[in-house]
């Protein structure tokens, strides 16, 4: 089957899960109601998606390596870490946690600043091996979880309430306005990906071959970083933390379709990451009566995916 049928098919599947999700229970009675709280879902779902397959497939990409994804630098170990010090230094009812766009604006700003920096510093000195970087964001990941954990033994029961919904992705409880806010960075950053799809697909050919045929790779490796981060900045803030989505999309994406080219990968690990997350959330709501949380089967799924992998794709590992 050619990869143009298979997209639209993933399309199909995406636009009936949508009308799935949307329309139930609607009638002319209640639908202004309904449509009001399950838009802003369905458009944080879509962001989420896109934001996720889209980081970690490039990031595959310049670390030459397909079972990494985005979240082994830390970031959600650091966006967690932020929402416990701002209960405990500023308390639960302050504006930075009980104003979601607030909240927004500056933890997304302090993600940046902080991964930027890193980022700087790390590649300021010539061209150094990526997986320090990845050793680096490790480290860093453990130390975030650590002081996370020993603030959460310190906060007053109450307010770790507050704090708990930090620590796992929900769909359940999306800010609209913060939905909004973040079609433009996403807009932004997937433009800019389709930009440097060229020079990410000299990339599978080697860091050196890339180098030989002209590719700054050093300089379009800092770019990608960037836009990665706004990305995992962007999914994480809207929704919470997802460990091993990206891992499975990107890696079900490169089983389904052939091809190496960038353009058409970031839309079918797209629509993919569309299609899973909406119809996953459509089961928890319908199937299992919200008694669990669309990330704790993504975990256990990825987890078990993951090991899979490793087992069965030992030439992928090149560290």
């Amino acid at each position: 089957m050619r990869n143009s049928v298979k997209v639209l098919i993933l399309a199909i599947l995406s636009v009936v899960f949508v009308a799935f999700f949307l329309g139930k229970g609607l009638t002319i009675d209640n639908y202004q109601f309904f449509l009001s709280r399950r838009i802003p879902k369905v458009l944080a779902i879509v962001i989420a998606a896109i934001a996720i397959a889209a980081s970690s497939l490039v990031f595959q990409t310049i670390t030459n390596n397909r079972i990494l994804t985005p979240s082994i630098l830390g970031f959600d170990s650091l966006y967690v870490m932020l929402q416990v010090l701002m209960v405990v230094l500023f308390g639960s009812m302050s504006p930075l946690v009980i104003n979601a766009g607030l909240n927004y604006v500056v933890t997304t700003s302090i993600m940046l600043v902080l991964a930027m920096t890193l980022f700087g510093f790390y590649f300021r000195r010539g061209n150094r091996n990526i997986f320090t970087l990845l050793l680096i964001g490790i480290v860093l990941s453990s130390l975030f979880s650590s002081v996370t954990g020993f603030f959460t033994m310190l906060v007053d029961p109450n307010e770790f309430t507050m704090i708990q919904g930090a620590m796992f992705a929900s769909f359940n409880n999306v800010n609209g306005d913060l939905v909004y806010w973040s079609l433009i960075p996403l807009a932004v950053s997937t433009a800019y990906l389709l930009y440097l799809a060229p020079k990410l697909d000299v990339f599978w050919l080697g860091i050196d071959n890339a180098k030989s045929l002209g590719v700054d790779t050093q300089k379009v490796t800092m770019q990608v970083m960037f836009v990665i981060t706004i990305l995992v900045s962007i999914s994480t803030v809207l929704v919470g933390p997802v460990l091993f989505f990206g891992l499975i999309v990107v890696a079900l994406t490169r089983q389904i379709f052939s091809g190496y080219q960038h353009r058409f990968l970031l839309l079918a690990s797209s629509l993919l990451s569309m299609a899973m997350l909406i119809s996953g959330q459509w089961i928890v709501e319908n199937l299992l009566d919200f008694e669990t949380t669309i990330s704790v089967i993504i975990n256990f799924v990825g987890g078990i995916y993951f090991l899979v992998l490793l087992s069965k794709q030992k030439s992928l590992i090149r560290i």
